[in-house]
């Protein structure tokens, strides 16, 4: 117990106690079903180019819905927009990919869920704002660790679809969804309070209107584009964006229909990626929090790119290879996740947060959502092809760490002499 995680568990209060402690209720259910979405609906009768236009499409809203999350999220105050866009984000789509018959379903259920960029922004403020930033480390991990508890209901998913078949599981694990997730929202709401910001916020806000507030937006954009080290974070970010679209919805399909390894065999690989994820969150990450990001970043990229070339180089039926990729994804996912989170939080600007956070996802978002398209089409050929995209653009994340890395050498050394003085 006198481990760091647990001394920060025990120690977590406020609103980061009440969003780390109902995370599994978001966590389990939407890890349980996640393995299994594309193949879900290639059962359905979706084809590749579908699935990828359906990922787009949900990512071009997305758009919109970052672009307002910072203005709602200042006029409603942190907590109210969480608790209402919670429930329209999640529970109503988990509805609705439950009783899916086509494409239209799946792009009904895309529009709505594209608001949860919304929640995300005012979730992200709700947990950080009145929490000491050298627990964040330590807090993301405990995110990220609640998200993996889903590890031991994990097999129940492969065991169901080997009794039911995919279809019924799918259907009946989005209802599951939809409870638990509807009582996550109701559970955080009464334990989180307004943040002393957002309090501010919304004062400052109240007579004014939404658009009014989006107007203010180009001072904001500029403050951005004068901050270096906001920008580098921006990339990575934007590299992180593109290869989890790609891995989300193309590695169940080339697990499956180039690999052939089953359906129902499939559960086994989110299983041993979360009991890597929990191991390494445990023995290495409090390792790390005190080191500067660049190395833990860079190993994260390299082992990324190694664990892309194993999965595409993996033959017919070879589970050990294939496992091989997915523990190499989790270790560096470990690393670059909290290292990513963290670095989000401390080049921000506190007192413009939420719109800083609407901008940044918002471009982030632009930029990746082509993606989910352009890589259906590309697997339509050759099942291979967008995990090419994604050893390029983890190529992409080594050079942007350097580039951050040396930029933050800089802005110390440009303060250092201004603190001697003081």
């Amino acid at each position: 117990m006198s481990h760091p995680l647990f001394t920060t568990l025990k120690n977590l209060k406020g609103n980061a106690r009440g969003a780390v402690l109902t995370e599994p209720l978001w966590g389990i259910p939407f890890f349980l079903y996640s393995p299994y979405v594309s193949i879900y609906m290639l059962a359905l009768g979706l084809t590749d180019s579908q699935i990828g236009l359906v990922a787009s499409i949900s990512l071009g809203l997305q758009i919109f819905s970052a672009l307002l999350s910072g203005a709602i999220t200042d006029k409603l105050g942190r907590k109210r927009t969480t608790f209402i866009f919670d429930f329209i984000s999640w529970t109503i789509p988990a509805v609705i990919w439950a009783i899916a018959q086509n494409f239209t379903y799946f792009v009904i259920a895309a529009v709505i869920n594209s608001l949860w960029r919304v929640t995300h922004t005012s979730w992200t403020c709700v947990l950080v704002e009145d929490t000491d930033p050298e627990d964040l480390v330590e807090i993301y991990s405990w995110i990220y660790i609640a998200g993996q508890l889903s590890v031991f209901a994990a097999p129940i998913a492969g065991l169901l679809i080997n009794r039911f078949t995919l279809v019924p599981t799918m259907r009946g694990l989005y209802i599951f969804a939809a409870v638990m997730m509807s009582a996550k929202f109701v559970i955080m709401n009464m334990l989180v309070t307004e943040t002393r910001q957002g309090r501010i916020r919304m004062e400052e806000t109240k007579n004014k209107s939404i658009f009014s507030l989006l107007g203010e937006y180009r001072g904001v954009f500029k403050q951005i584009l004068q901050a270096p080290q906001t920008l580098y974070t921006l990339g990575i970010m934007l590299v992180m964006n593109i290869t989890g679209i790609i891995n989300g919805n193309f590695w169940a399909i080339l697990a499956t229909e180039k690999i052939h390894i089953p359906a129902g065999h499939l559960a086994i690989y989110p299983f041993v990626r979360s009991i890597i994820m929990l191991v390494f969150f445990f023995l290495v990450i409090p390792r790390v929090r005190g080191l500067h990001f660049k190395r833990p970043m860079l190993l994260g990229f390299s082992g990324y790119v190694i664990a892309q070339l194993i999965l595409i180089n993996v033959p017919e039926k070879s589970y050990f290879l294939l496992m091989a990729n997915v523990i190499l994804e989790a270790c560096s996912y470990a690393v670059l996740g909290t290292q990513v989170d963290r670095m989000l939080v401390v080049t921000v600007d506190p007192k413009e947060r939420a719109r800083i956070y609407s901008i940044l996802f918002l471009l982030a978002i632009a930029f990746s959502s082509p993606f989910g398209w352009i890589a259906g089409k590309l697997s339509e050929v050759n099942r291979v092809l967008p995990f090419l995209i994604n050893i390029t653009l983890f190529i992409c994340g080594l050079l942007l760490t350097f580039l951050a890395a040396r930029q933050s050498r800089k802005a110390a050394s440009e303060t250092a002499p201004a603190e001697v003085v003081a």
